[in-house]
């Protein structure tokens, strides 16, 4: 009679890798929404609906926000996860940002056009290749993003165009005889690149323990703030996204007038 074959140990280091190589449904769900939003969003823009394609932008914000905050809560981070939200996140806050706003003012422009739109575009792939290779840097302070979050560019250059069609502004009219849109978007979108690949700090908001008790006043804030943005979107959320991408200068002004010998 032969001996029962007996079963391999398993190791810890075994379940690391099957968790590295495993694919979770529940926060690959939510970077699929982010995925489809930001080709929705191209869509839209190709069919001159730039309202839509802005709101499309942020709701793949929102969605890319929460599959990172569910992998963690339910415990199913994977390499897979990572990969694809890295995708997702490419089309979402690269291409999908760089064609909306090519699209909806930079195309009469010609060469500075698509060259200011690719400029974005490439300056979002650095930005997400630069992250992801820090990942695991220990030193890195994880309180501040090095350089303005992709999600936040590509929601800076989306709640402008979001503000100026709620406006009935289109990217070719001129202001006052001499300000044009087309500059004014060609400004912005070139801004928003050199802000991704930047040495500059953003805050970034992982240290936010969402367990723990709040004052009072933060949560009348909170309440606060979902009323201004359910009164006027556009104005509300593309103020709050140009505060943020304007934060990481004041941070860098701040740090440069508090060195030493800059007493005067």
């Amino acid at each position: 009679m032969a001996e029962p074959k007996q079963r391999p140990v398993r190791r810890a280091t075994d379940d690391v890798s099957l968790r590295a190589r495993g694919i979770y449904l529940l926060p690959n769900l939510f970077t699929s929404a982010a995925l489809f939003a930001g080709f929705y969003a191209i869509v839209q823009a190709m069919n001159s609906n730039f309202e839509q394609s802005a709101i499309a932008i942020f709701i793949a914000m929102v969605m890319d926000g929460l599959d990172g905050r569910v992998a963690r809560m339910t415990n199913t981070q994977s390499a897979f996860g990572a990969e694809y939200d890295s995708l997702s996140d490419m089309v979402s806050f690269g291409v999908a940002p760089a064609l909306i706003i090519y699209v909806w003012a930079l195309k009469p422009m010609g060469k500075l056009g698509w060259i200011a739109a690719f400029i974005y575009c490439a300056c979002a792939a650095l930005r997400l290749a630069r992250f992801n290779t820090k990942l695991d840097d220990a030193f890195q302070d994880k309180r501040y993003f090095q350089g303005l979050p992709s999600p936040a560019a590509a929601a800076l250059i989306a709640g402008f165009v979001w503000v100026a069609y709620e406006y009935g502004v289109s990217g070719r009219e001129i202001f006052f005889g001499a300000i044009q849109m087309k500059w004014m978007a060609w400004g912005l979108t070139v801004f928003a690149a050199g802000s991704m690949v930047s040495d500059l700090k953003f805050y970034s908001g992982k240290d936010i323990n969402l367990k723990e008790s709040v004052p009072f006043v933060a949560v009348l804030a909170i309440l606060v703030t979902f009323v201004l943005i359910s009164y006027s979107p556009p104005e509300v959320l593309f103020t709050v996204v140009l505060v943020y991408a304007l934060s990481g200068y004041y941070l860098w002004a701040k740090s440069r007038i508090r060195r030493p010998g800059n007493t005067g």
